[in-house]
Order: structure tokens, then sequence, then C-alpha cells
């Protein structure tokens, strides 16, 4: 069941925040309502860092100070206020002072890691575009060329033109294990997961003609096959 002092406390921190219940809370945060329910109960033991990270971004409160207020062994909850009557004269235990030790560890442990994953995805890419930039080098370097000769020449045959451009494409597309629905003007049975009919009503397995090819890679389906009837 969830602590009617933490309940009541998130909800105040909510309302500064403009956010009107706990399902909107979790959508906000991106976190799950049942995650939500564990805020609520005083159960962070049992919540990641990176949950308690996007509560706090969320609720505009500082990682220390939300695992104060809603720890289990925070200075308002009833186990340590029952602790204090039997402790009176007793030293203090710096529990808490080592749990906010612990937790400011785990945060510059997840920040680390955040850093290092959106380092590692940068390099991914860059290498991406490299090898893609490798096999388009010969359009890149000729194509500007001859789009200048074609405006100086109307007359010039677009078929000198077009394996500047088709070659590269197809070397780009073998890379990534891309390949063509069929052909244009292909004439082949009817398949609706693989063609998109531009009209008429057929039925699967009628012949049909591609007037615009469509692309998959492997059995992912990218692009449908336009086509009409014969």
């Amino acid at each position: 069941m969830p602590n009617s002092n933490f309940t009541h406390l998130l909800q105040k921190l909510m309302q500064q925040v403009g956010i009107s219940s706990f399902k909107a809370l979790s959508r906000a945060a991106g976190v799950s309502e049942r995650q939500i329910l564990r805020l609520r109960q005083g159960k962070l033991a049992q919540m990641r860092v990176d949950i308690l990270l996007k509560l706090s971004q969320v609720l505009q409160i500082k990682l220390d100070e939300l695992v104060l207020n809603f720890s289990e062994l925070s200075p308002d909850s009833s186990f340590n206020k029952d602790k204090e009557k039997k402790n009176q004269h007793s030293t203090p235990i710096n529990t808490e002072q080592k749990l906010l030790q612990k937790i400011s560890e785990l945060e510059s442990e997840y920040e680390r890691s955040h850093l290092a994953l959106k380092q590692q995805r940068e390099i991914l890419l860059q290498e991406f575009q490299q090898q893609s930039l490798q096999h388009l080098e010969s359009l890149l370097l000729q194509w500007p060329t001859a789009a200048q000769k074609a405006e100086e020449n109307p007359q010039l045959a677009a078929i000198k033109i077009v394996p500047l451009v088709q070659k590269p494409l197809e070397k780009l597309l073998l890379a990534w294990g891309i390949e063509a629905i069929a052909s244009v003007g292909a004439e082949l049975p009817y398949d609706p997961q693989w063609h998109q009919l531009m009209d008429g009503n057929l039925q699967p397995g009628e012949i049909v003609k591609v007037r615009y090819i469509g692309y998959r890679q492997g059995e992912k389906l990218l692009y449908r096959a336009k086509v009409s009837p014969v």
C-alpha cells in the first residue's frame, strides 16, 4: 500500500511542476506507473538509479533530496521516529549520509556510462557515414559535372548520365543488404504483402505490372512495389 506521507509529498511536488496525475507523471518521466507506486511506498532500494534520475529531473528536485524525502530511512518516516524515541541519548547513526554517498557514486557511474554510450553512438554514426560516402564517391565527384554538361547541351542523351547515378546507388544498396522488389515493367502475380495496387481490385495471384519498384531488407518490407492491372 502507498505511504500517505510519501503520496502527499509527491502530489505536492507534482503540483509545483504542473503535473496533475500519477499517470501524467509516468508519461512525462518515461517510467512505469509501478515505479511511481514504489516511490509512494518509499521503496527506493527496489528502484534503479536511472529511474530516480528521470523522476528527479521531471519533478525538478535534486536526486539526493528525492532520496532523503522518499526513503524509508527519511527523518520523517515512522521508522526513524520510533528509533529516535528508543535512542534519544545514543549517538546518531550516519545511515542517511552513507545512503546519499552511495547514490552519488551510482549517479556518477550512470553519467559516465551515459557519456560513453553517447560517444560510441557518435563513432558508429561517423563510421556509417564514411562507408556510405565511399560507395557514393563516384556519384559525388562526377554528378555535378554531368549535370552542368546536361544544362549546356539539352540534346545530351540521358542514357549517358543514368549510370552515374544508378551504379553508386546499386552499390550502396547492396552493401546495406537492400534489394529491389521486381523491376519496372515486370509482369508478375499480385502479392499484397509486397505489392501496392494503384488502381482497380484484384485477387492475389492475378497478373500485375510493376510501375514503381519497392525495396526490402531481407524479409523486412521497406517500400511496397506499386503495381497496376495488366
